[in-house]
């Protein structure tokens, strides 16, 4: 078993990766973001949608959303979620490695560096075809993940996470293959006992990922340092790369 199919991981670490301000940021983003700026009515697709934190708000704004996750608990999280603010959703268990809808979408999302999870390079590639596959003729793909350039500014000491019920959580990244890939280990300690997982995934440059980007028959491929639209470079937060299907 890879480790992203690994349910308990997403249950037993949820609290680390997605707390409460995580989704206020997200419903901010939406409600302020250029990038996420999009025609009324614009049916999208959040790809890797986790607990729903950018599922809720796009629906919100009226948009025809789709979310889209491997993770049974996840997703059982996304639609509570949605259920409690009222906001409709279409939720579907899928891999993002096979799943496609021909032509059924005017955006495609794929958040919180959700990218790159795949060991074999041509599979993570397969995944940026689908995606343009899955999107209308003009339609959007955008991809939000740590950049290269941008990992190199901070990476080092390992990170503690206080959570509210006491336990905690030790984040350590290693950078592995010469720069290609990174290795996040976490460790959650509560009371007396551990429970410890690593996650796995490519590590890409804004020139690897807009190359990429054009190997799947993107154009007008652009690279953002965030969300408000601003450009890439070593002191950005994120990599943002958004490409058209012609």
């Amino acid at each position: 078993m890879h480790w992203y199919e690994d349910d308990a991981l997403w249950s037993d670490f949820a609290p680390t990766m997605f707390p409460p301000a995580r989704a206020e940021s997200a419903a901010a983003l939406v409600a302020s973001s250029p990038l996420l700026d999009f025609p009324p009515g614009s049916r999208v697709l959040d790809l890797c949608c986790g607990p729903g934190l950018f599922v809720v708000p796009l629906a919100g704004r009226g948009y025809d959303v789709t979310g889209v996750d491997l993770s049974p608990t996840m997703l059982d999280a996304a639609r509570a979620a949605c259920k409690a603010a009222g906001a409709p959703a279409r939720l579907e268990r899928a891999d993002m490695l096979t799943y496609t809808e021909p032509g059924a979408f005017d955006v495609v999302l794929n958040v919180f560096t959700s990218f790159g999870y795949f060991e074999a390079a041509k599979d993570n590639l397969q995944v940026l075809r689908n995606a343009h596959d899955s999107l209308a003729p003009g339609g959007l793909l955008l991809v939000d993940v740590m950049g290269k350039e941008v990992l190199a500014g901070w990476i080092g000491r390992p990170k503690a996470v206080d959570l509210p019920d006491g336990s905690y959580v030790v984040q350590r990244d290693t950078v592995l293959d010469s720069w290609r890939r990174l290795r996040t280990d976490w460790t959650l300690v509560s009371g007396a006992s551990a429970r410890t997982a690593s996650i796995t995934s490519w590590l890409y440059s804004a020139a690897e990922l807009h190359a990429l980007f054009e190997s799947a028959g993107f154009t007008g491929v652009e690279c953002f340092g965030g969300f408000d639209g601003s450009g890439y470079d070593q002191r950005s937060n994120r990599l943002i790369v958004r490409g058209r299907r012609s």
